[in-house]
């Protein structure tokens, strides 16, 4: 039984689907097949990526791995990944007819980001925390550009872009869908 709007319904117990892809940008080459391993335990298959060194950072490799599961699956996925000190990655998760899609980034030193990501592609962010943005740039001196620019997670595209360029010869995967 659809709803008003045409779309089917979905039966109890049963998960809306998506896909998304998983960058690893930076990974210690001891590492790799741990990574593997913690991926395939979250999608429920075996997980072999295709690693390439990471020019950026000697002794790193990078590859990345485009993946299908249930709503929620890049959460799980950064869960899995984040607790490693030394890994840059970032998680797609494409929007569905009910749900916004998410996309995250993380880094040894800033942590985990997250946004939420319209059918569109652009990052959206909820009226409260603009909000929060302003009252932080009038109370304590903080710039309103300062304060969106954390909105939008510059600081972990700052650190990523180098990571994100590809390497000799190698095609370069956006993080964004253009729309027509």
């Amino acid at each position: 039984m659809g709803d008003q709007l045409g779309t089917r319904a979905v039966p109890p117990g049963a998960r809306a689907q998506t896909r998304g892809v998983v960058f690893v940008h930076s990974c210690p080459r001891a590492l790799a097949a741990h990574v593997e391993w913690a991926l395939g335990d979250v999608l429920g298959r075996r997980v072999q990526a295709d690693w390439s060194a990471q020019p950026v950072l000697p002794g790193t490799v990078r590859a990345d791995l485009c993946w299908d599961g249930p709503v929620g699956t890049a959460s799980r996925l950064v869960s899995a990944l984040h607790g490693w000190s030394r890994l840059r990655f970032e998680v797609t998760e494409e929007a569905t007819a009910r749900t916004e899609g998410e996309r995250y980034s993380v880094t040894p030193g800033l942590g985990v980001y997250r946004a939420v990501i319209g059918v569109h592609g652009d990052i959206q962010v909820p009226e409260e925390r603009l909000r929060g943005a302003m009252a932080r740039a009038v109370l304590h001196g903080a710039s309103l550009e300062h304060e969106l620019g954390l909105l939008l997670g510059a600081p972990w595209d700052e650190e990523l872009e180098a990571f994100r360029v590809a390497g000799d010869g190698s095609a370069v995967r956006w993080l964004h869908q253009v729309v027509s």
